[in-house]
């Protein structure tokens, strides 16, 4: 029986050596320095979760001012993915990251001293366009400098970073907001920094030497860059984004739309913390290991699963009565989540050329910043004058439409026009 043990432990160490090494191994050392970047932008974003609450319960503003504001930071946000989407094909990924950082450190500083009304609200939009000034950099440097064998891997753990940070983050944000809400400003600041001086010292520029278009073409811009109208007139892409903004909108729904209607159901904040924190778990728990399953599986099925998982989730929440059955749905569209980000972000990569990467990643990031605006909107005026069911099988109808749309675009397979290039000084195999 001992030896049965002894064989059974070696088996378990054994494969979980295995599986380490398979999550782990094969990237390029700037990913790992991206990677960690990340992690530390998550750990020290701050402002955004406390923002409201900073400002009705510190500044006593009223909660439609502390409203305005926030929708401010998120319209900045979306002006700052397309704006960066340009800078970073001109220019450059490492500088955008440099200029989009330090800016975000100095927005942030400012706010968290600033008093007038009007000077929070120009404050908060610039911190809001800068914050979101470094993703299309970030992902298209990441695209650059992973080989597309390794991408749904490195988008899923950069995923994992972004919400392990997030996790860690919200939780001592409460602690430091106790003692002083302007310490999360501050804080943020100086972790932004930090990043700053990351993408500084250790990062390597990787943007593809840019191609001469054609003589007269339209189809590039200054050092042949595709141009941004280029990219909306890709129809193939931009049904993507499209499809992307209706599952994303659904997701925003889970923080924005799920503790209203269990609100409305008699539960309390405890309760809705409860239910939210098992997608927080679940991603951390959860995002490798089914990685692993999923990164060499064509992405057409996975999303078109990924659609219904989601839309059966939330679908699910109109039958909800209890805690434990809010939880259930949470797990079901966390699931489709999983599945879903880093094989949606794989293949935008696979679908942008190389020399205009940051105006498609800056065009596909946009479509987070509308969700996180409209989602508020929709989802309180639907349970407002239609109640929570009908906002829950709407969702359902949603994640079906946006099944049927995955399994229609990618009918054919991608071009995969991102293809491979000269590794990036540093990036390494």
């Amino acid at each position: 029986m001992s030896g049965q043990r002894s064989w059974r432990r070696t088996a378990v160490v054994t494969a979980t050596k295995r599986a380490v090494r398979g999550t782990f191994s094969g990237l390029p050392p700037a990913f790992w320095w991206l990677w960690g970047s990340t992690l530390i932008n998550r750990l020290g974003a701050f402002v955004s979760t406390f923002l409201a609450l900073y400002l009705t319960l510190q500044k006593g503003y009223s909660a439609t001012y502390a409203g305005l504001v926030v929708a401010l930071y998120g319209l900045g946000g979306a002006a700052g993915n397309l704006v960066a989407g340009v800078l970073t094909d001109r220019l450059g990924r490492r500088p955008t990251l440099l200029v989009s950082q330090t800016a975000t450190a100095a927005m942030v500083a400012l706010l968290g001293f600033a008093s007038h009304p009007g000077v929070i609200a120009v404050l908060a939009a610039l911190a809001g366009m800068a914050t979101s000034a470094s993703r299309p950099a970030v992902q298209a440097m990441m695209t650059d400098i992973v080989p597309e064998r390794h991408r749904v891997r490195a988008f899923a753990l950069n995923y994992w970073a972004i919400n392990l940070g997030f996790a860690l983050s919200a939780s001592v944000a409460g602690l430091i907001a106790r003692h002083s809400y302007r310490w999360l400003f501050l804080g943020e600041a100086l972790l932004t920094l930090l990043c700053a001086a990351v993408a500084y010292l250790r990062l390597p520029e990787s943007r593809p030497a840019p191609r001469s278009a054609p003589e007269g073409s339209a189809e590039a811009g200054p050092e042949g860059a595709t141009s941004l109208s280029t990219v909306l007139r890709d129809g193939r892409f931009m049904t993507v984004v499209g499809l992307n903004l209706l599952l994303v909108t659904l997701y925003q729904q889970g923080l924005v739309a799920l503790p209203m209607a269990m609100g409305k159901a008699g539960f309390d904040s405890a309760d809705f913390g409860l239910v939210i924190a098992a997608n927080g778990i679940l991603i951390v728990v959860l995002q490798m290991p089914v990685t692993r399953l999923i990164e060499h599986r064509p992405p057409g099925p996975l999303l078109v699963v990924s659609a219904l998982l989601t839309g059966a989730g939330f679908g699910l929440t109109a039958l909800a009565d209890s805690v434990p059955f809010y939880v259930l749905t949470v797990c079901v569209w966390t699931l489709g989540e999983i599945v879903n980000s880093p094989t949606q972000m794989a293949l935008v990569a696979r679908l942008s050329p190389a020399e205009g990467r940051g105006r498609y990643q800056g065009v596909y990031t946009l479509s987070w910043s509308v969700a996180a605006f409209a989602a508020p909107l929709l989802g309180g005026l639907v349970i407002d004058r239609h109640g929570a069911e009908v906002l829950w099988l709407g969702s359902l109808a949603v994640g079906i439409v946006a099944a049927v749309g995955y399994a229609r675009v990618m009918r054919e397979q991608p071009e995969g026009r991102g293809q491979e290039t000269a590794a990036a000084p540093g990036a390494g195999r």
